[in-house]
């Protein structure tokens, strides 16, 4: 529904689909959003679009991951295809849509990009959320803050429930780090080792430019 009545999207997976896109965006290279669970269909994409196949689980050691520690040095033009379970699915899912992807490390930009477009109609800020064990969608109170960021910082007017996110993100922004680290995911990544990717997530305004999903690939 949302599709046929948007006049932009932005996805928001704070961890850590749109932080990898800021992260690897920020380098100068492109990310190719791909269906997650196919690994050999990820190969052969990524070698039809000359782009390296980034692992979908995080991965320590010099691997691309999702996870934004291990992009921080990607190569310039390097053309990542990163699947994802969230981020990806619904960056595939916007069609012609103009789509950007947004985090806390680049929320101000983000929201410029959108009041740049000059677009009439509606702004559509989504927060992926994450999935329970069984594959059901759970909500994630850091993309709520995350579209909550955005959405504060874009003038306009608006829903219920843009309003709540906006709510969200000022009652968090005095005590933010503690709230991430000790979300639910970020309590996950934390324990799994991967606590720099939390801090990276946490790099909030740094990031001055907006990836936009330009045929294909965000950039």
């Amino acid at each position: 529904m949302l599709r046929s009545t948007a006049t932009v999207f932005v996805i928001v997976d704070v961890l850590s689909f749109s932080t990898a896109v800021s992260v690897a965006t920020d380098t100068g290279a492109e990310v190719i959003p791909f269906p997650w669970g196919d690994a050999d269909a990820a190969r052969e994409e990524a070698a039809r679009q000359s782009a390296i196949a980034a692992s979908p689980k995080r991965a320590a050691g010099g691997q691309l991951s999702l996870s934004p520690a291990s992009l921080r040095h990607v190569v310039r033009g390097t053309r990542l295809l990163l699947p994802s379970p969230n981020g990806s699915r619904l960056s595939l899912a916007t069609g012609e849509v103009p789509t950007l992807c947004g985090c806390l490390r680049n929320y101000k930009s983000v929201a410029e990009a959108v009041q740049a477009m000059r677009l009439d109609g509606l702004v559509a800020v989504i927060p992926a959320g994450e999935r329970w064990a069984d594959g059901s969608l759970r909500p994630a109170i850091e993309d709520w803050i995350g579209a909550g960021a955005i959405i504060s910082a874009i003038e306009a007017e608006v829903s219920a429930e843009a309003a709540v996110a906006r709510a969200v993100f000022a009652a968090a922004a005095n005590d933010l780090a503690s709230v991430i680290r000790t979300c639910m995911s970020g309590r996950e990544l934390i324990e799994r080792g991967f606590g720099e990717d939390v801090e990276i997530a946490l790099e909030v305004g740094s990031s001055k430019r907006a990836p936009r999903l330009i045929d294909g690939a965000y950039r």
